[in-house]
């Protein structure tokens, strides 16, 4: 069955300032795949029977993020259970001197279905523990081989945030997505709130039109933080928010 994701803005490759972003765009997505990225009312016209989820008139799709404080976030930190009633942020170095490998896996099980909260598809490793190895792949987030991925430019804000389960609380949207959103990837992408802020892209076309739109000094795409409306992950919906 075809999907169509339809935001006011898509943002097929942030990182790239050249690439298109398309105004009252769709994403159709046809199983694990993206079928076609473009214009909304094109899509539609294309694929008539396809199930519409309209993510609103002030929403922006882009790739999912990648987290590059994985090991650190699964590793070291605990993510509690809702029963011991201690809240819900990662109590830092909850995990050190722990050897209970069942421990680690329910944490980051934990840790792994908070991330997806805030767009989150990849995450950084190297993992030691099994368990937590286990959980990742279970999870269906791309497992990445460290932080110094994250791209150049990223390592500073990636140091200053360790630790953090949104990326986009210190890293520029062009350094936080892992991939991009086109014709017959993965479907792995992030819906979020409200209009980004732009700053020094002036190469992105599409945005004539849009209502909203912020600009100020600052270091490229950042919608705002503090989670996101959808994420999808290999095509299926992972997370909504409620």
């Amino acid at each position: 069955m075809l999907t169509l994701h339809r935001a006011a803005l898509v943002l097929p490759d942030p990182a790239d300032p050249t690439a298109p972003s398309i105004a009252d765009g769709a994403v159709v997505v046809r199983g694990e795949l993206v079928e076609a990225v473009g214009p909304y009312g094109e899509l539609a016209a294309a694929h008539p029977s396809a199930r519409v989820r309209d993510w609103g008139t002030a929403a922006v799709l882009t790739p999912g993020l990648r987290n590059p404080w994985g090991q650190r976030l699964l590793e070291r930190d605990y993510h509690p259970d809702p029963r011991e009633e201690i809240g819900v942020e990662p109590v830092v170095d909850g995990l050190v001197g722990c050897t209970d490998e069942t421990r680690y896996g329910a944490s980051a099980r934990r840790g792994l279905q908070r991330m997806l909260g805030f767009g989150v598809t990849a995450v950084a490793g190297p993992f030691e523990w099994a368990a937590v190895r286990t959980a990742v792949a279970r999870s269906g987030l791309a497992a990445l081989p460290g932080a110094s991925d994250a791209g150049a430019g990223a390592g500073a804000g990636a140091a200053a945030g360790a630790g953090l389960l949104d990326p986009l609380a210190v890293l520029p949207l062009p350094l936080a997505v892992h991939g991009r959103v086109a014709a017959g990837g993965r479907a792995d992408f992030a819906v979020f709130p409200g209009l980004p802020v732009l700053s020094g892209l002036s190469g992105l076309s599409g945005l004539s039109g849009l209502s909203g739109l912020a600009v100020e000094g600052g270091d490229g795409v950042r919608p705002a933080a503090g989670g996101c409306l959808a994420t999808v992950l290999g095509g299926r919906l992972v997370y909504r928010r409620r």
